[in-house]
C-alpha cells in the first residue's frame, strides 16, 4: 500500500474510533478492540535484547500485544502502536496463532520466544506498521499542543463538542 493511501486509511480508522487528544495508547487499544469485537490485551514483558521490542499475537478470543517492559513509556507507546498498525492493516500471519495460544495458555518465556521467532511478516508489512505508528504519534503530537482541552464537566463537554470545530485527526 502506498504511503498516501495508508495515511488516508489510518485517518479514517482513527476518526471512526473517535479518539480525542491527549493520546492514550491504552484507550486506542480498548476502543479498537471493542470496535473489532475482540479485546486487545497489552502485555508488558522483559523481552530478550537484542530482538524485537514487541509482537502481535492474534488468538481466537483476543489480540495480544506484547511489548518491551524495560524501556521508556514513549518507546512502549511506539511499540504498541506499531503492533496496532499490524492490526489495522490486517497483517495476520498464516501461522496457527489460535492453536499456539490454546497450547500455551500462560505467558511463559518459552511461549514468548516461540512467538518472537516467527518471521511471517515481510519488509513491506513492517514498513506499513511503522508508518501507522508514526502517523498516529505525529498527529497526536500536533493535536496535544493545539486542540483545546476537553471540559471535565459532562454537560459542558457535550456543548464543546457540538459547537467546537472537530480537531479530531485533521
Amino acid at each position: 500500500m502506498k504511503e498516501r493511501q495508508l495515511r488516508r486509511r489510518c485517518k479514517r480508522e482513527l476518526q471512526a474510533l473517535d479518539i480525542q487528544p491527549p493520546l492514550q495508547v491504552d484507550k486506542v487499544c480498548r476502543v479498537l478492540g471493542e470496535r473489532r469485537g475482540r479485546p486487545i490485551r497489552l502485555v508488558p514483558y522483559s523481552l530478550p535484547v537484542p530482538g524485537p521490542y514487541g509482537a502481535w499475537i492474534a488468538a481466537e478470543a483476543a489480540d495480544y500485544i506484547l511489548f518491551q517492559k524495560e524501556t521508556t513509556k514513549p518507546h512502549q507507546d511506539h511499540i504498541i502502536l506499531h503492533e496496532v498498525g499490524h492490526i489495522l492493516a490486517d497483517h495476520r500471519s498464516d501461522d496457527a496463532d489460535d492453536r499456539f495460544w490454546q497450547e500455551m495458555p500462560a505467558l511463559s518465556l518459552q511461549a514468548i520466544r516461540r512467538a518472537l521467532r516467527r518471521t511471517s511478516y515481510d519488509d513491506e508489512r513492517e514498513r506499513e506498521a511503522e508508518l501507522v505508528a508514526t502517523i498516529i504519534l505525529e498527529w497526536a503530537s500536533v493535536l496535544d499542543h493545539v486542540a483545546p482541552r476537553t471540559a471535565s464537566d459532562r454537560s459542558l463537554n457535550r456543548v464543546q463538542r457540538a459547537l467546537g470545530d472537530r480537531w479530531g485527526w485533521l
